[in-house]
């Protein structure tokens, strides 16, 4: 399920770790309301930002080393056939047909390529509902990370404007430009940090929930005239998209760890995936 945690991305995460207790040093160390709390014994919301901070650091971790789909033998006929009736088989069209072509993978010398999969450069592995490799949790993004990857965005952001709130309330006057930036220097470049992450952040995840509301991928959305089961739809046709509200449900709320048979939605049979 997991990778080793000394692998490649061991010093993104370090750099990933140590920069966010910094910043959260800084923010007690100065005179902002989470020391002001701390002093006078008022200690809830202090301990409750500190742990915030620190679900943040475990779903990152979760998300970097987690196993995000990774497609490790040719079984995949076999779980295509599992997860259709013998009726539901005659009605997809074979394999060697123009609509569903197999697709070999190259590196990976896999015989039939999920639909929705794609080999990462990176990982060197193919990944399930590929959406992306991510080089700031350096692992890939794709169907059994997914939505952890978008809980932890949605739990960063919010460590992110609670933080820089908090750096807004340490600034102290002085008499001079000069006086200021001695006093709060430190303060103002962690801030300025958080801002900017916090912008990055506040991208990241609304784009990641317009693609889910639409049960697209970053892949598929950048790639789609390259890809060959979009290739011959429209500009605005996304063969996968149920509405909003099914995409979502689907997306957050559909057991974990489970493989959709993304052949049987592309050709809609009427049956739920499974």
């Amino acid at each position: 399920m997991f990778k080793n945690v000394f692998g490649s991305g061991f010093l993104v995460r370090t750099a990933h770790v140590i920069l966010t207790w910094v910043i959260t040093l800084i923010l007690f160390l100065h005179d902002t309301d989470l020391r002001k709390h701390e002093e006078n014994g008022r200690l809830v919301q202090p301990v409750l930002f500190v742990l915030l901070v620190l679900v943040s650091v475990l779903l990152y971790f979760a998300v970097s080393l987690m196993d995000p789909g990774f497609i490790l033998n040719d079984d995949n006929g076999l779980q295509f056939t599992l997860g259709t009736t013998e009726e539901q088989q005659d009605m997809i069209p074979p394999p060697t047909s123009k609509s569903l072509r197999q697709r070999r993978c190259g590196h990976c010398l896999l015989q039939q390529q999920p639909m929705r999969s794609k080999h990462c450069q990176t990982c060197q592995h193919c990944v399930r509902r590929y959406d992306h490799h991510c080089p700031w949790i350096e692992n890939c993004v794709g169907e059994r990370n997914h939505r952890w990857f978008v809980l932890y965005l949605a739990v960063q952001l919010l460590v992110l404007l609670w933080g820089l709130h908090m750096a807004w309330t340490g600034f102290s006057a002085a008499d001079s430009w000069q006086a200021w930036l001695r006093s709060n220097g430190v303060l103002l470049a962690a801030a300025a940090a958080v801002a900017l992450l916090s912008l990055t952040v506040l991208l990241l995840l609304g784009s990641h929930l317009y693609l889910v509301s639409l049960n697209t991928t970053t892949w598929e959305f950048m790639s789609r005239h390259r890809i060959s089961y979009l290739r011959h739809c429209g500009a605005d046709e996304n063969p996968f998209d149920r509405g909003a509200a099914l995409n979502l449900w689907g997306f957050f709320c559909a057991p974990g760890g489970s493989a959709v048979v993304w052949e049987q939605v592309y050709f809609r049979e009427g049956s739920d995936p499974v």
